[in-house]
């Protein structure tokens, strides 16, 4: 008997422990807050450094121009005012001191008038310039603060979209990133355990289930072929193989409905055609007794999956739609294709008239449609289950509408 393979290690813990004491002085760990308020709050403090010192040297050049005189004194054998900021004061105007007097202080008023405007405008263009400035030095230091953010965010969905033997392993100061980090390295830790687990006991139920139920057919099929057994043992043989078989398929749905609600780790790429064609190969002879036409037009559409699986979401598809259908002239109408940027499996059927509240119903376990339930001889219930299940762990989605005049329309979407 193979030996059980020992158990992974302890995952690591992560190096701040909310249940540890803190420190004398919590206060001067590097926590983001902390970082963010000093970074923040030295840009602010730069800035203003730097819009007063603009502001000064605008004023000072403000002044300087605002108390220029608006006129100038010509000496010579007669003296004479001449301006050329304020024309109204030349000596040729004929002013008298009052009149003079009256214009040197409205021109000061207005030279001080022109110099404030001017500091306002330079002012302002300054502002601009140096909030230009501190909203991009703000956004490339928000975005180094915060690229330990964005490794969590990618190393999440590489998770999602592989395996959980990746980490994030963040290095860098102690603080809330790096905790945050640490906790869910750990949390895939112990999923990576959970997930190993539950893959080994499916394995080892397969095997255990398997084997007795294979025993079973083999013993019935013995005794059934003895051509002196009694009639009543015949049916009875007949009875408990039909149960058996009965049971061999609801073991292996419920087996491969555990095994499918996982993401596909190992995917390679699978035709939905090719995967079509083999289930409609596997389910012709019944549909042929049944009376049901085949029908629909295949067009190549590759996707990343496991084939095995895909070609199990066809079949479970093709075999409901060929059991659910009429007596006479039914059809099942098998398409495939790609269009925008997703594979498409279409299964149209006709049957019986499914009431919309219903279909919703008909992707649970062991539910079909109305009230009947296990003991039918159409299977064990779990088709379309499998379906969807299978759907989600390749990234897709499967819808159910009822067709106008009875039946339904599955549609199968995959990411290309």
């Amino acid at each position: 008997m193979a030996a059980t393979p020992a158990p992974p290690a302890a995952p690591p813990k992560p190096t701040w422990d909310p249940g540890q004491p803190e420190g004398p002085f919590p206060w001067l760990r590097p926590t983001i807050r902390i970082r963010l308020t000093l970074l923040y709050g030295g840009m602010f403090l730069i800035a203003g450094i730097l819009l007063l010192s603009i502001i000064y040297l605008l004023a000072a050049q403000a002044l300087r121009e605002g108390n220029a005189l608006p006129f100038k004194i010509v000496g010579g054998s007669q003296v004479q005012v001449t301006s050329t900021t304020c024309p109204g004061v030349n000596s040729g105007s004929g002013l008298t001191i009052d009149e003079f007097y009256t214009a040197i202080s409205q021109c000061a008023l207005d030279q001080r008038r022109h110099a404030l405007d001017d500091l306002l405008s330079r002012s302002l263009m300054a502002l601009l310039g140096l909030s230009i400035i501190a909203f991009a030095f703000g956004y490339a230091m928000a975005g180094r603060v915060l690229s330990p953010l964005g490794k969590i965010t990618r190393t999440a969905r590489r998770v999602v979209g592989s395996d959980l033997k990746r980490r994030i392993e963040l290095d860098g100061p102690d603080d809330e990133l790096k905790e945050l980090a640490d906790t869910f390295d750990e949390m895939l830790e112990r999923l990576e355990r959970a997930f190993t687990a539950q893959q080994r006991f499916v394995a080892n139920a397969s095997h255990e289930l398997r084997t007795p139920l294979a025993i079973n057919r083999t013993l019935l099929e013995v005794h059934l072929s003895d051509p002196g057994a009694p009639v009543e043992l015949q049916q009875l043989g007949k009875t408990l193989l039909a149960t058996n078989e009965r049971s061999e398929q609801l073991v292996e749905g419920l087996l491969l409905l555990a095994r499918s609600e996982n993401q596909i780790v190992e995917r390679k790429p699978v035709d939905l055609a090719e995967v079509a064609s083999r289930a409609l190969d596997q389910a012709r002879a019944e549909a042929e007794a049944k009376g049901v036409e085949i029908r629909g037009e295949r067009a190549p559409a590759v996707v990343q999956g496991n084939g095995v699986l895909l070609e199990r979401i066809a079949l479970n598809l093709v075999q409901n739609a060929v059991r659910y259908n009429v007596a006479e002239g039914g059809w099942v109408e098998v398409t495939t294709e790609a269009q925008h940027g997703q594979a498409v499996l279409l299964v149209s059927n006709t049957g019986p008239v499914v009431p919309a509240y219903e279909v919703d119903n008909l992707f649970e376990p062991f539910r079909r449609l109305r009230t009947e339930r296990t003991g039918s001889d159409k299977g064990v219930g779990l088709g379309l289950s499998i379906a969807r299940s299978v759907a989600r762990a390749h990234g897709g989605r499967i819808q159910a509408t009822p067709r106008e005049g009875g039946g339904l329309v599955m549609r199968v979407t995959l990411p290309l």
